[in-house]
């Protein structure tokens, strides 16, 4: 990681450090002592179930291109890439190139045909949550005391994220929008560039061209719908069950609509590329969500903690670790970016 990227974890650290010290750090750490440890091992299971799914999900879209790898060489990358989300500021996206090209050079394939697994992997784990987002901020507008701009901001990030899912599904089959992307990005690269300009386009539109067919392929395969949405659905109701037992770890009572509505917002924010992976804002947002709900501060910021040291923490170590496994090459390409 370079300077930028560790000024930038020292904010989001600062930030919830900023937060404990103002709910007491004595209340926080009385909370955590009387958390259920049986309940704790459960969520952590459940975590390394929705991994499991994911891998699954991810191995739809591979194998629908006829890319042949097993799912225990799947799963390290998708490891790998959630760690690079999770430090890098470029709205959870910092891992999908990381993912491609993990899976471009240990199969031997093109970097456009793996990009379009993982593409289409994101796209499907995206209609759910723009579902999920127009339900949680309906039911936040109509059972929640939320201040307007915090209601307007949810919106507007709904609305961005629609926008964007739109502009990249296109990109994706149409052909001629497509290739306006891929000029647009050649015109870009051409001021920086000083390579030939010419060859530059020309590899561009090919790979772009076979980026879209691999996109085609993988949307007239029936599977990928029939299975993929489905499993990602579920993803997410796991992801919010595992929120749900860590609140039941404290003996607090939490509606699971409500941990439901705060988890998606959660994520609404943390899509917003400020801090590497919604570092001390998403926790921020989280635990005056949760107290805004009506659960104890302490208990809110407990529960909060012990929820991103699964999912954020530990999912990081746990991808990081993996690095040695998918290459040194791989190494070498993201401490180059990162």
């Amino acid at each position: 990681m370079n300077y930028k990227t560790i000024i930038l974890f020292l904010i989001g650290i600062g930030v919830l450090a900023l937060m404990v010290i103002f709910i007491g750090p004595a209340k926080i750490a009385s909370a955590l002592k009387n958390a259920d440890p049986w309940y704790l091992a459960l969520a952590v299971i459940v975590e390394f179930f929705v991994y499991g799914l994911y891998t699954e999900r991810w191995a739809i879209t591979i194998h629908s291109l006829k890319i042949r790898i097993k799912k225990r060489h799947i799963f390290p990358m998708l490891m790998v890439g959630l760690a690079v989300n999770n430090i890098t500021p470029s709205a959870r996206g910092g891992g999908e190139p990381v993912r491609a090209y993990t899976l471009s050079k240990y199969v031997n394939t093109p970097l456009e045909n793996a990009l379009a697994t993982v593409i289409a992997d994101r796209g499907l784990d995206t209609f759910p949550f723009v579902v999920l987002a127009i339900i949680t901020i309906v039911y936040s507008i109509s059972y929640l005391t939320l201040p307007d701009w915090i209601v307007f901001g949810l919106i507007i990030s709904l609305v961005a994220l629609v926008f964007a899912f739109i502009l990249i599904f296109n990109m994706c089959i149409n052909e001629s929008f497509g290739e306006r992307i891929t000029l647009w990005g050649v015109n870009l690269v051409k001021r920086f560039s000083k390579k030939k300009h010419h060859e530059i386009e020309r590899r561009a539109i090919e790979a772009m061209g076979g980026f879209q067919n691999s996109m085609k392929v993988m949307i007239k395969d029936r599977r990928v719908l029939m299975f993929g949405l489905p499993l990602s659905f579920f993803i997410w109701f796991m992801e919010i069950t595992r929120v749900y037992i860590v609140f039941s770890s404290f003996g607090t009572p939490v509606p699971f609509e409500i941990i439901g509505a705060v988890f998606v917002i959660a994520s609404l924010i943390g899509m917003i590329p400020l801090l590497p992976g919604g570092l001390g804002a998403v926790d921020g947002a989280m635990i005056i969500l949760y107290t805004a709900a009506g659960v104890p501060p302490s208990i809110s910021a407990a529960a909060t903690i012990v929820e991103r040291l699964i999912s954020f923490w530990m999912t990081s170590f746990i991808g990081m670790g993996m690095l040695p496994y998918v290459g040194s090459g791989v190494l070498d390409k993201i401490t180059g970016k990162l």
